[in-house]
């Protein structure tokens, strides 16, 4: 809806976020982490456009279909983050996509930047000698891609400083007494690539004890072109798993990489726990919503890969989502009930008694939480990157449809799709897409997907006139 499709674009400082709602209702606002709204590096996009040959290309500032370009200092604030010293400074520029206050965070596991670095320096000078990128413990247990153990401590580690920007803004906000309503996002990277947890979280796991899914052990890997090509630069010595490219991994390294990196589910299991009790301590937990969730999964070893990309499996798509509410009445409850992070902001803004602005997207999952069942009849999800990778030639977009015994999955330009009987095979291991006799089952769900994506098209601005 704002010009996002995909990390490399920056989110539009002319977008309203709900959070500017929430901010002009009289709440405070807070982030305290990751936020990712806009670039982490100065690079330039690293793939130029292909114009059509023996025509002239535009002019560089003429080139997108929406101007001016989203660079300049408005968009580079996550980027000087890492070298501020003083986030109040930062702070005083302007909220931040809504937020008044924010200590920001960039990249991940203990290479992470942003007003951390600066805050890390000051406790450990040289701070960056202790990164595991060039300088890690060695530890000969572990040689799984990006598995590094860091000298960082565990009370200076960026989930730790998270956890303290959170209770101390807590703490703050208490202080005034003025019974203020409060919006605080606190946003952990971690889990994430590389896998660094610090201390006694780096062995807490013993990759003895790593159970894999059943599709790790299936063969051949060949769903897709795209999974086989991972397993094929596996068996030849050709993948590239220095960064954040997918990567196919053996047995021994799909162990090891869940055991650290539920090391770091353990951390942030603990920062949480610190942020809880002091919403206690401090009498706000009666009349504070928390609510627990993250962006993504991770593949950890389902179909022999690690990290994230444009295949939907499971593993990647679904992800936790806790909403604990002092209001509610009754037990907890869970629900299978299909629901999206579209409809977090649309919920929360339902919550604050606030109505969303026009062309928000999602639903409000005040009947779900409820314990009404409603929620999606189906989800889409849509991803693309200028960067052809995993075998392909050309830049991949993909777009899923996922209702609660499908997956389908078309990729654009390709002649191969994905669909996946979930009720008959929940590992997604037969991709039944050129299966005889389902070929009415792929028009019915791509006819469902276009009524979707008809539901999801921009719905802002309004007109400013009749004519």
């Amino acid at each position: 809806l704002h010009g996002v499709p995909m990390n490399g674009n920056p989110h539009g400082l002319d977008s309203t976020c709900f959070t500017h709602l929430l901010k002009r209702a009289g709440y405070r606002t807070a982030l305290m982490g990751k936020a990712h709204l806009q670039n982490f590096t100065g690079q330039e996009k690293a793939f130029a456009t292909a114009w059509p040959e023996g025509l002239a290309a535009p002019p560089p500032d003429l080139s997108e279909a929406v101007h001016p370009l989203r660079k300049g200092p408005g968009y580079d604030r996550e980027l000087r983050a890492d070298a501020c010293d003083d986030p109040a400074k930062d702070e005083a520029e302007g909220d931040f996509y809504g937020f008044d206050r924010f200590r920001l965070c960039t990249w991940h596991g203990d290479s992470v930047r942003g007003h951390y670095s600066g805050w890390l320096e000051q406790r450990l000078p040289d701070s960056d000698s202790y990164r595991s990128r060039d300088n890690p413990l060695p530890d000969p247990r572990y040689d799984a891609p990006q598995c590094r153990r860091t000298r960082i401590p565990e009370e200076l580690y960026p989930s730790s400083y998270i956890a303290d920007m959170t209770v101390e803004y807590l703490e703050n906000h208490a202080a005034l007494g003025d019974g203020a309503p409060f919006f605080l996002q606190c946003s952990f990277p971690d889990p994430h690539h590389p896998f660094t947890p610090p201390g006694r979280y780096w062995d807490m796991y013993d990759p003895g004890d790593v159970t894999l899914p059943e599709s790790f052990y299936h063969r051949p890997h060949d769903q897709t072109p795209a999974l086989a090509t991972m397993h094929r630069e596996l068996a030849d010595g050709t993948a590239d798993r220095r960064w954040v490219l997918p990567y196919a991994v053996d047995e021994a390294e799909a162990k090891q990489i869940i055991a650290v990196t539920y090391g770091m589910i353990a951390l942030i299991d603990d920062c949480i726990g610190r942020v809880l009790a002091k919403i206690e301590e401090l009498g706000l937990a009666e009349n504070t919503v928390v609510v627990f969730t993250s962006d993504h999964g991770d593949w950890m070893g389902d179909h022999g890969i690690v990290q994230k990309g444009p295949l939907h499996y499971q593993s990647l798509i679904r992800v936790p989502f806790i909403w604990a509410d002092p209001a509610a009445q009754g037990r907890p409850a869970a629900t299978d009930a299909l629901c999206s992070s579209l409809d977090i902001a649309r919920s929360v803004l339902a919550r604050a008694g606030l109505a969303p602005f026009n062309g928000m997207q999602g639903q409000n999952l005040a009947n779900v939480l409820a314990g009404g069942e409603s929620g999606h009849d189906c989800l889409v999800i849509e991803q693309q990157t200028s960067r052809p990778y995993m075998g392909l030639t050309s830049s991949v977009r993909v777009r899923t449809y996922q209702d609660r015994r499908w997956r389908m999955t078309l990729w654009e330009g390709q002649d191969f799709g994905e669909l996946y009987d979930l009720d008959a095979d929940p590992g997604e291991i037969v991709n039944l897409w050129a299966a005889p006799g389902l070929g009415a089952k792929r028009r019915e769900l791509m006819e469902r997907m276009a009524w979707k994506l008809f539901e999801l098209q921009d719905r802002s601005p309004l007109q400013t006139g009749e004519a």
